[in-house]
């Protein structure tokens, strides 16, 4: 059995080693630095609270799946409420060097118009590139449902990025 200072030990260095990728992961998810950071910081509490239970080799997974239901309570909540940008705010457009960038910026915006669950699959999917049963431990579902939120989560995708240009090469 390990001791305790073994166990704060041997979390601090995962938390060394996994904050940043977890705190980018919660970003993809949320779609705000500020956000990501109070849900890493909540997962990763939950996570220090279970870590004489963790086993090692699953432990970014386990880690990965908090930081998933974490972001999905966050969402539920009443309070958190998200300022949106409406078509009467005068828009800035900067020219060809930063198409990417607003390419970017218009597939960030076309997720942030998904249902939370449908965002997961997707960030899961295309962003951590897990497979279809990964995805599905990280979530807690079946792999059906993680197919169909998928499908779902796509064709709405390809809808609200229908006549978006897609630069050479990506």
């Amino acid at each position: 059995m390990q001791s305790k200072e073994q166990r704060e030990d041997e979390f601090q260095s995962f938390d060394l080693a996994h904050r940043d990728r977890l705190r980018r992961y919660a970003y993809y998810l949320s779609g705000d630095w500020h956000q990501a950071d109070d849900i890493v910081q909540k997962a990763l509490t939950k996570l220090f609270a279970a870590w004489h239970r963790v086993e090692p080799g699953g432990a970014p997974a386990y880690a990965r799946r908090i930081v998933t239901n974490v972001y999905l309570s966050h969402r539920r909540l009443a309070w958190v409420r998200r300022e949106r940008a409406t078509d009467d705010m005068p828009v800035q457009r900067i020219e060809a060097p930063q198409a990417e960038v607003e390419l970017r910026l218009t597939v960030a915006g076309a997720l942030d118009q998904l249902a939370a669950r449908e965002r997961v699959t997707i960030v899961l999917r295309y962003w951590e590139q897990l497979s279809v049963e990964e995805t599905a431990a990280a979530m807690g579902c079946s792999p059906g449902t993680v197919k169909s939120q998928t499908s779902r989560a796509m064709g709405k995708l390809r809808r609200l990025l229908a006549g978006t240009p897609v630069p050479a090469g990506a």
